[in-house]
């Protein structure tokens, strides 16, 4: 069993939308703020009547407010914290399925606090570092870099996972 799945089995699951678009300067990555104001990928519980894939993107739409193409398989799982140590429960840790998506539309979303925003990936990753610990801040870094590689590696085309979703171009695109 690879360290992932191990990962995944132990600990309760979540499931994280990597909200991915092309631009002219590159690959740029969306974030939302958590309610404890960290910038975070937009990720939630896995709902039992959807797909993983599927409720990732079902979170890109609500705290987002994006559609696009969802791989159908995740590319990595990264550990996660939720809570703090002095409110009960505590600190948790979850394990994080990651999906990409590519984002091809864009509205309001449904959680009004999230602002969602478009980073590089240095920026995004230096988003994702501030205010966590280091165990955590290097999981997401990670998940930054495996998207990069894996969509760089895709040259236009989707991985062999398979894409589900709607793949058709909103003309509002997003400003950063």
């Amino acid at each position: 069993m690879s360290a992932s799945c191990q990962l995944s089995s132990k600990l309760p699951c979540q499931v994280a939308a990597v909200c991915y678009r092309r631009s002219a300067s590159g690959i740029e990555f969306l974030l939302v703020n958590t309610d404890r104001g960290k910038w975070t990928f937009p990720k939630g519980s896995i709902e039992p009547h959807l797909s993983h894939s599927e409720a990732a993107a079902s979170e890109a739409r609500e705290e987002a407010g994006v559609a696009g193409i969802i791989d159908r398989a995740h590319f990595h799982v990264y550990l996660h914290a939720k809570g703090v140590f002095w409110k009960k429960p505590g600190v948790r840790e979850l394990a994080v399925k990651a999906f990409l998506m590519e984002v091809h539309q864009v509205g309001r979303p449904e959680e009004p606090l999230r602002n969602p925003t478009w980073f590089s990936p240095e920026q995004a990753k230096t988003a994702l570092r501030q205010r966590r610990e280091i165990k955590y801040s290097k999981e997401l870094c990670m998940v930054v870099e495996l998207a990069m590689r894996e969509i760089l590696g895709r040259t236009g085309r989707h991985s062999d996972s398979g894409p589900i979703g709607r793949s058709h171009r909103n003309p509002h695109r997003p400003q950063s």
